[in-house]
């Protein structure tokens, strides 16, 4: 089951602020470890170098190059040096993301800017891309990585990242909609609270640097009473992007361990 053999994923964000394993990575790895040729981008090229690193050194195929998934020329570069060297694309894993604290009084407008272009365009120029050729080979699996925080206020003030979030929800849904005769399919993982590399980041931007309090916080306020890993995503990931998810399109699995369903 869930055998990618013969299939090629184009993953964006494959990378991770540090060694570890975060939704990115994991996801490219686990496609990998199913026999998916992986071509994989990071805005910085030491990250994604070092996820090539560690799926090479499992025994499976990787290529990485630096993107900057906001500049159209950059994501076209990308897609077409993807199919060169791979022949085609089948999977689109968009996991770029970048979170920035404030409200609409408080925030700067270039943040609020960047937090759209980083975390919405930067799909949907992946995807203006890649669908025509998914079309053109009879289809493909398009898997948008989404956040609790665009379904939900999770208690972290982030009105830029939780709109986009939610658009890109309602994009992929829309878009699915629009690509099912050609068989292009599009979901969305939304991932709640992660136990990531990011924490240390996410922790100064919004617990005052508190690293060890933020973590246990976050843990009592998932249902399940802890939080997820890259792999958990990554595995949500690996399921829409199989055969085995042939009829699925147009929705999103949350991978939360509870929290949307318990919060007003």
């Amino acid at each position: 089951m869930l055998d990618l053999s013969g299939k090629v994923a184009l993953v964006m964000g494959c990378g991770s602020v540090a060694e570890g394993w975060g939704n990115g990575r994991a996801s490219a790895a686990l496609l990998a470890r199913q026999h998916a040729r992986v071509y994989g981008t990071d805005l910085e090229l030491a990250n994604a170098e070092l996820t090539r690193r560690m799926i090479e050194a499992e025994g499976n195929e990787i290529h990485v190059e630096r993107c900057d998934v906001t500049r159209a020329a950059e994501v076209n570069r990308i897609v077409d040096d993807c199919v060169s060297r791979f022949g085609r694309i089948d999977i689109l894993v968009n996991n770029v993301g970048l979170s920035q604290p404030g409200g609409p009084v408080d925030m700067d407008e270039a943040v609020w800017d960047r937090q759209l272009e980083v975390n919405l365009k930067g799909a949907f120029l992946a995807c203006k891309r890649v669908i025509p050729i998914m079309a053109q080979q009879g289809g493909g699996s398009i898997v948008n990585i989404s956040s609790v925080a665009g379904l939900r206020y999770i208690g972290k003030p982030q009105v830029a990242y939780a709109a986009a979030k939610a658009a890109l929800i309602q994009f992929t849904r829309t878009t699915a909609v629009i690509h099912a005769p050609q068989n292009v399919r599009l979901n969305c993982v939304v991932p709640g609270l992660m136990h990531t590399p990011l924490i240390d980041g996410l922790a100064a931007k919004y617990a005052g640097g508190d690293t060890e309090g933020f973590v246990a916080h976050r843990h009592r306020q998932v249902p399940m009473q802890h939080m997820g890993d890259g792999w958990d995503v990554a595995h949500a990931v690996l399921f829409l992007a199989a055969d085995e998810s042939r009829y699925v399109t147009a929705t999103e699995i949350v991978v939360d361990g509870g929290l949307v369903a318990a919060t007003r």
